[in-house]
């Protein structure tokens, strides 16, 4: 200790013990702290209590660095892992839990890419879509010069086959509702005079563009369908017409593109194997508000008949009248008679055809 009455001075009572400071006076110094006491016990106290203070410092030091040590030590250490058998027995046991993998199931894209004919028709099957004329009697075509891929001339997409690239539908009353078959957007829409490709039409976008509905042939189209406008499957689009249409008589042309992928080109598909099937719009009291059923008698798809000789076909056209009182009378009559007729004699009946898929330079052109 430093006996500090000499060069301390001012100092009255103890720094421990808060004595009075009368004979001696003791310095503790502690780095630059210094403390002033008033006997060898109080000074002796005060050092203790400090060098508890630095072991404690010392001994936490210690514990953060012997676990720092430890995880360094773990992160560094080799790790082997376990032997070469039981990891194929893993292997072999979890090959044996894992469910077998089906084959996809046919009609969705992949893993056959690009997808068939069979998928893309499938695929189009399982949603939603709706017949674009109205019922309760389904409509379709009615002769063969009207399904896909009957004789038309000229230039026209390989597989529309002889030619035609879509459906001709209706005629029985003009200027009836045409109905979009499916929700989507307005890709195109011609107004006015188009006597060469088609007449008035709307070509409508679905599932984001990997789907093209046409309608050609319209009589008029309703105001709200301009391009890029968004259309609700069964909202009416058009009336039908006979615009564009050359020798034959009023009827809605309904064709179906489809475009896998950006770069994919646009393909036709031939729709009346989907019409046959989907549900029919019943209106109520002639307006556009009206039922959609779900249960109306499936159509009978004409187009297959192409391969069928033409007394074949005729024959087939009257079992089919014969079965279906609805398509009786002067249609019945045609259906049959129509089927032996030369393919150069239906060509020369005029009805329509979209010739390319490229709406948007309006190159849909009609017979």
């Amino acid at each position: 200790m430093i006996d500090t009455s000499e060069t301390i001075e001012g100092a009255a009572v103890c720094g421990l013990c808060s004595s009075s400071l009368l004979m001696r006076r003791y310095v503790q110094v502690e780095d630059s702290s210094f403390y002033i006491l008033c006997s060898k016990e109080c000074s002796g106290a005060v050092a203790r209590a400090q060098r508890r203070e630095r072991w404690a410092a010392r001994r936490q030091s210690s514990k953060r660095l012997t676990l720092a040590v430890i995880f360094l030590g773990a992160y560094l250490a080799p790790h082997q892992g376990p032997s070469k058998a039981p990891r194929a027995s893993q292997a072999t046991a979890s090959r044996a839990a894992r469910p077998s993998i089906h084959p996809q199931e046919p009609g969705w894209f992949g893993p056959d890419w690009p997808p068939s004919d069979t998928a893309l028709l499938a695929s189009l099957g399982r949603d939603a879509w709706l017949h674009p004329l109205s019922g309760p009697v389904r409509r379709m075509p009615r002769r063969d010069s009207r399904v896909f891929g009957a004789v038309r001339p000229g230039d026209r997409a390989p597989e529309c086959r002889n030619g035609h690239c879509g459906v001709d539908l209706g005629g029985e009353i003009w200027g009836e509702h045409v109905y979009a078959v499916h929700d989507g957007v307005v890709d195109w829409v011609k107004r006015g005079p188009n006597p060469d490709h088609g007449g008035q039409f709307v070509r409508l976008s679905h599932q984001n563009g990997t789907v093209f509905t046409l309608y050609f042939h319209l009589a008029a189209i309703a105001p709200e369908i301009e391009r890029g406008a968004p259309v609700r499957g069964g909202q009416v689009i058009g009336l039908l017409g006979d615009t564009g249409v050359k020798e034959s008589g009023p009827h809605l042309h309904f064709g179906i593109t489809v475009k896998p992928g950006k770069d994919w080109p646009e393909k036709y598909m031939d729709p009346e194997p989907l019409i046959a099937l989907w549900p029919l719009h019943i209106p109520l009291d002639g307006s556009e508000v009206g039922l959609v059923t779900t249960v109306a008698r499936p159509g009978v798809p004409l187009g297959s008949a192409l391969a069928i000789p033409g007394r074949k076909r005729g024959k087939l056209a009257r079992q089919e009248r014969a079965s279906d009182p609805a398509a009786g009378g002067s249609e019945g009559r045609e259906a049959s008679e129509g089927g032996e007729r030369p393919a150069k004699a239906q060509a020369a009946r005029g009805d329509d055809e979209p010739a390319a898929d490229d709406s948007s330079s309006e190159s849909a052109s009609e017979d």
